[in-house]
């Protein structure tokens, strides 16, 4: 993890009878560290958005500061960390989930569905542990409606599993790991 610095300044106070306010105003400005608040005869200096240093800069950071940037851009970077499941369309419904030789397990969600990003994780994490015994497919309820309304899929998340290209069973609701394992023990 890499820590950043931000620029920080102190302002004076003005006491009364002690110096007149230009002088106070000349001081409080040249005791500040910042080239920016020396730019400007005011007791702040004006914002132009964050610079941010960091200690331990890594190769990725270099590269990006290498980069031609805006003045005053703070630039950020994020790591896409989650693993997701593969998705299954109405187009592909019938090679992936119902000519399968090996159980299926789908995930009926939609992206807005808080409860299944929730459940994505542990979907996930079965999909690994049952790895060549199960396939486990997310489908987007909002894409592909016809789907969802042949299975009375009516609330999500809807976990169903198939085998033999018939539906078996359904776990509805961000349940616990512990019960989507007792439904897939049946079929697997």
């Amino acid at each position: 993890m890499a820590a950043t610095v931000v620029e920080s300044f102190a302002v004076t106070r003005p006491f009364r009878g002690v110096a007149s306010a230009s002088a106070l105003r000349a001081a409080a400005v040249a005791s500040v560290p910042s080239p920016l608040g020396r730019s400007r005869l005011g007791l702040l200096p004006r914002f132009t958005g964050l610079r941010c240093a960091s200690l331990s800069p890594s190769p990725r950071v270099k590269q990006a500061a290498a980069a031609p940037r805006s003045r005053g851009a703070v630039v950020c970077e994020a790591q896409k960390t989650a693993v997701q499941l593969p998705e299954v369309t109405k187009a592909t419904w019938q090679s992936l989930v119902l000519d399968s030789s090996v159980p299926v397990l789908i995930d009926f969600w939609a992206p807005w569905c808080g409860p299944c990003r929730m459940i994505e994780p542990t979907v996930v994490k079965l999909a690994k542990a049952y790895e060549g015994k199960l396939k486990c497919y997310k489908l987007n309820t909002d894409e592909n409606p016809d789907i969802a309304t042949q299975y009375g899929i009516r609330s999500i998340p809807t976990m169903m599993i198939f085998k033999n290209g018939e539906k078996k069973d359904a776990v509805i609701g961000a349940v616990p790991e512990s019960t989507l394992v007792t439904s897939i023990e049946k079929f697997v």
